[in-house]
């Protein structure tokens, strides 16, 4: 038993940084899949048959891009657990909320306004549920009258992955020592099942170090990844595809 411990050990050879770079790409890979390719002929003609079913440019990028929210709720937790500042770290992740918000809104309506929130509110508002799992896990009642709270604004707001974003976040710090049951509820918690077992592979692969992004500047480079993304879809598709 030591010895096939120290093996899965060695396996863990992930950085935080690439955990990043893999969840930047495979989300992109989704938003480009859901406003680009399904709306082009090339990626709904059917490149590959399976039986019945043709196999899409769009489907497979929406296949890859299910696997970027998982791992980007385990940065959270991490972030939270390592960060030398809990309060700028939330800043930091409200302030890119409310930046991403107009290139949200343009990329899936054309228009400054849209029904529904960026991610990054849900990163948030998971933020402040750990917040409270940490602040009153000596109160039980105020515990859950916070957590409820949060999960109704996340239903109010409507934010990306709504409630179960929230409550897989709060999921994932709960069950940080216990990674089997973590990987199971959590991969129960999305709407693909599959590519969140996936999506705790790498995970699990974490090797707990930061990797190469360190310093504000890469820090906040990665951040900015995301507005920056979804503004150049938006332009892709304006361009292209119109909002009609």
């Amino acid at each position: 038993m030591e010895a096939l411990f120290k093996r899965f050990e060695s396996m863990k050879v992930l950085s935080g940084s690439t955990l990043k770079l893999i969840a930047l790409f495979t989300m992109m890979c989704d938003h480009v899949g859901s406003i680009l390719l399904s709306r082009s002929e090339l990626g709904m003609t059917p490149f590959l048959s399976i039986g019945s079913h043709g196999l899409t440019l769009y489907a497979v990028s929406r296949m890859i891009g299910r696997i970027a929210f998982p791992i980007y709720c385990f940065l959270i937790t991490e972030g939270f657990i390592h960060t030398h500042d809990r309060k700028r770290y939330g800043i930091s992740l409200l302030i890119f909320a409310l930046i991403s918000e107009i290139p949200w809104n343009l990329e899936h309506s054309g228009h400054l306004t849209h029904p529904t929130q960026n991610v990054f509110f849900t990163l948030f508002l998971g933020y402040l549920g750990i917040c409270a799992v940490e602040k009153y896990k000596e109160d039980t009642q105020r515990l859950l009258l916070s957590l409820l709270a949060l999960f109704g604004i996340s239903l109010v707001l409507r934010c990306d992955y709504g409630c179960r974003g929230f409550a897989l976040i709060v999921l994932i710090y709960v069950l940080r020592d216990k990674k089997v049951l973590q990987a199971i509820l959590g991969s129960c918690m999305v709407s693909s099942a599959y590519a969140a077992i996936i999506a705790f592979i790498p995970i699990n692969l974490y090797n707990g170090e930061r990797g190469f992004i360190k310093g504000k500047a890469l820090k906040y480079a990665f951040y900015v990844a995301y507005p920056l993304h979804i503004f150049i879809i938006y332009l892709i598709r304006l361009n292209t595809f119109g909002y009609n």
